[in-house]
């Protein structure tokens, strides 16, 4: 279950429907039930099919209706998304199907997203050892994670990534 807005980058100037859905998401009022209704109104209204059907699934799995979620990720991700929200619904659908006992499918979508690299690698990677951990294999599941904050730390960056390669071959 997501349990959060999805992720916002900025790749240009936002319009006017995106910032009415983000304005949705920052209202820590609404039920899930209220956001869902919220958000597929607004849905109505978008000229993207693709974006319309992310937001969609996003606020399904956030209020922890995989199921529903799940074929408006796929059906967006087939309708073409911009990188930065295609990134995310591979991401998000790939952390649903984690959640629907989907495992094995999870981990292919994630060690592709990986392998693609770009601005939510790192992302890619914290979900990737989540699905690792639920497919049994915690000590994979702790290098990755490793891996993936070992560039961000302010010191000892180089014995974190060594350390992490020791407790598993990269993945």
């Amino acid at each position: 279950m997501l349990r959060h807005p999805p992720l916002r980058f900025s790749g240009g100037l936002m319009d006017e429907w995106q910032l009415r859905v983000d304005a949705v998401w920052a209202d820590g009022s609404l039920s899930d039930r209220d956001r869902i209704a919220r958000i597929d109104e607004l849905a109505r209204d978008c000229d993207d099919e693709a974006r319309a059907l992310f937001e969609r699934a996003g606020a399904r799995d956030s209020a922890g209706l995989e199921a529903e979620a799940e074929p408006l990720y796929r059906s967006a991700l087939e309708l073409g998304l911009p990188e930065d929200l295609r990134s995310q619904a591979v991401i998000q659908l790939a952390s649903t199907l984690r959640n629907l006992g989907r495992v094995a499918e999870s981990l292919d979508l994630l060690r592709a997203e990986r392998e693609r690299g770009g601005p939510l690698a790192d992302a890619a990677s914290a979900f990737y050892a989540l699905s690792l951990a639920t497919a049994g294999d915690p000590l994979a599941a702790t290098s990755v994670a490793l891996e993936a904050l070992a560039p961000h730390l302010p010191r000892y960056s180089r014995s974190v990534s060594g350390y992490a390669r020791e407790l598993c071959p990269p993945r």
